[in-house]
C-alpha cells in the first residue's frame, strides 16, 4: 500500500512539474518588465475643440512658449486622432501591465466633455517617477498628395533641456522604427529622410521630459490607406503590439 502511494505522489509531483530536480519558471521570464514604469501619452484629447480658451493659452515648452495642445486631425471621414491615440493608448497599457510594467497615462479619459492636459505637463509627467521610457502616440494630418507612413520623433541635443536624453531617445526612436517595420507598417514617404526618423527641437513634449522618450505619428490619417488601418482594431492591435516590442527591446 505504502508502495502505492509513493507512486502516485510521484505522478502528481511529476505532471505538476515540481519533482526533484525540476525549475519553475522565474518571476523575471513571467513578468520581465517588473519593477520598470512606462509613461504613455495618447496625443490631445477628445474634447480640446470645446475649449479654444484652455488649449490656446502659452504655457512653457522649453525655452519659449507654445499653445497648451491642439484638437488634433482626424481621418476624411472624422475618425478624432485623439480617439486613435486612446485605443492605441489602451492597448498598449494592458499589454505592459500583462508584462509586469507599471504605467502612467498623461491622460485617463477620452470625452468629449475634458480638455489637455497641457504639452507642458505631458512633458514632465514620469519625471519625478524616474520612468524608463515615455511614448507619445499620435496620428498625423498631411495634405500633401499621396502621402502616407510612420515616423518617429526624437528630441535633439539641446541644452540644458534635452542633452541628457537624446542619445537614449534615439535609441527608443531606432527600436521603435524597427518594431513597427517588423509588423508591416511602412515609414513616411514625405518626412525628409525617407528613413522614418524626424528630430525636433520645438516640442514641449519632448523638451521638458528628464526620460527617454519619443513621440510617434503612426500614419497620416488623410491617407485613406493609413486611415483605413488606424481606425480598425486590428490595425490598433498591430501598432500596439509593435510599440509593446519595442519598449521590452530598449529596456532590455
Amino acid at each position: 500500500m505504502s508502495g502505492l502511494v509513493g507512486m502516485v505522489l510521484s505522478l502528481l509531483l511529476s505532471v505538476g512539474g515540481l519533482e526533484t530536480g525540476a525549475s519553475a519558471p522565474s518571476s523575471t521570464t513571467a513578468r520581465p518588465l517588473a519593477g520598470r514604469v512606462v509613461v504613455i501619452d495618447p496625443g490631445h484629447q477628445l474634447g480640446n475643440h470645446h475649449y479654444p480658451r484652455q488649449i490656446n493659452r502659452p504655457v512653457p515648452a522649453g525655452g519659449f512658449d507654445k499653445p497648451c495642445n491642439t484638437t488634433g486631425t482626424a481621418t476624411n471621414g472624422g475618425y478624432p486622432e485623439a480617439t486613435f491615440a486612446w485605443k492605441v493608448a489602451e492597448r498598449l497599457r494592458t499589454r505592459l501591465e500583462r508584462l509586469g510594467a507599471r504605467v502612467v497615462m498623461t491622460r485617463t479619459t477620452n470625452r468629449q466633455d475634458r480638455w489637455g492636459p497641457c504639452i507642458d505637463e505631458r512633458g514632465r509627467r514620469g519625471n519625478k517617477q524616474r520612468a524608463d521610457a515615455k511614448i507619445s502616440v499620435h496620428g498625423d494630418g498631411s495634405y500633401t498628395a499621396g502621402a502616407h507612413g510612420f515616423h518617429v520623433i526624437a528630441p535633439t541635443d539641446r541644452r540644458p533641456w534635452t542633452h541628457d536624453i537624446y542619445r537614449s531617445s534615439k535609441r527608443l526612436a531606432l527600436d521603435t522604427r524597427r518594431e513597427l517595420r517588423a509588423r508591416g507598417f511602412s515609414v513616411a514617404n514625405y518626412i525628409a529622410g525617407g528613413d522614418g526618423l524626424d528630430f525636433r527641437s520645438d516640442l514641449g513634449t519632448l523638451n521638458l521630459s528628464n526620460i527617454p522618450t519619443v513621440m510617434l505619428e503612426a500614419g497620416n490619417m488623410r491617407n485613406a490607406g493609413d486611415a483605413r488601418r488606424m481606425t480598425r482594431a486590428s490595425g490598433q492591435r498591430a501598432y500596439a503590439t509593435a510599440l509593446t516590442r519595442a519598449v521590452r527591446r530598449f529596456l532590455d
